[in-house]
């Protein structure tokens, strides 16, 4: 097959629950594009949350951005551990692949460090959800396999200014925050910040957008994007994430709001990629 219809599906962070049929599924979603995924051999669990060690998963997605073969890396995991496998990434490598990298939640702290390493922009997406929303397929078929856009065409709406541009950086609050002080963490000059966040009332969202605070954030992006705050949202928490982010940003500062990014029913932002919203 060519490179055009081949993709890779890894698990960087907490490895899949052995019996999970969701591979099989997958599999048979991109053969109906007429794409062959192939799997990690670290997916499933073996030892506690690990599926393989954060060497061997690495070298493994060394081996896949280095085969010209495959266009897209799909990481279909979550949890807590993706960023064990930061300092075993070749990064000249990845800068040079042309394979884009798939991921969200913890895969933020992999999309954050292949930007800040590489320059390459990776999307915040979770292939999974092709299997809980099988709506979105046509939007997922459009961009990945005919190369359209429709998966990143997001609706939004301004809280405070009309016009957000730069490029994009973020992604789960607190996965992102796991690169605070490290070699990984994106410069932020200049740049638009998107968060979202799954769970997290109002303590743990407070405490983290304080964290963004103490590492001068707000005071040199361009912008911020609001994802869904699942937990927040659904349970209608007070003071809500704007009342609180207020805090920290001027009225000045624009910011929009979309519920088509983050956990859920979500679409797809490119990380490391510039973006233009509002007039």
């Amino acid at each position: 097959m060519s490179r055009k219809n081949k993709v890779a599906i890894v698990s960087c962070s907490n490895a899949q629950k052995v019996g999970s049929e969701e591979c099989t599924q997958l599999k048979e979603i991109f053969e109906g594009f007429g794409m062959e995924a192939i799997f990690s051999k670290y997916i499933f669990e073996r030892y506690s949350v690990y599926g393989g060690s954060a060497e061997e998963k690495a070298a493994e997605l060394n081996e896949f951005f280095g085969d010209e073969n495959i266009k897209s890396i799909f990481d279909i995991s979550g949890g807590d551990i993706a960023n064990e496998v930061l300092p075993y990434l070749d990064f000249e490598l990845v800068s040079k692949s042309k394979a884009e990298f798939f991921g969200h939640s913890d895969l933020s702290t992999v999309i954050n460090a292949i930007y800040t390493k590489s320059h390459k922009s990776s999307s915040l997406y979770q292939v999974r959800n092709l299997l809980y929303y099988p709506h979105k397929i046509s939007d997922f078929k459009d961009s990945i396999v005919e190369d359209g856009y429709d998966l990143y065409n997001f609706k939004y709406e301004f809280i405070q200014g009309g016009r957000l541009e730069g490029v994009v950086v973020g992604g789960n609050l607190r996965c992102f925050l796991k690169l605070a002080g490290t070699e990984y963490f994106p410069d932020t000059k200049g740049k638009i910040l998107l968060i979202e966040s799954f769970s997290g009332g109002v303590s743990k969202i407070a405490t983290c957008l304080a964290q963004l605070s103490q590492l001068g954030v707000f005071k040199n992006i361009n912008g911020i994007i609001l994802g869904t705050f699942t937990e927040m949202e659904k349970k209608d928490y007070r003071p809500s994430v704007m009342e609180i982010l207020s805090k920290y940003v001027g009225s000045d500062m624009p910011i929009c709001k979309t519920m088509e990014i983050g956990h859920g029913d979500s679409k797809a932002i490119k990380i490391g990629e510039k973006i233009i919203l509002g007039e």
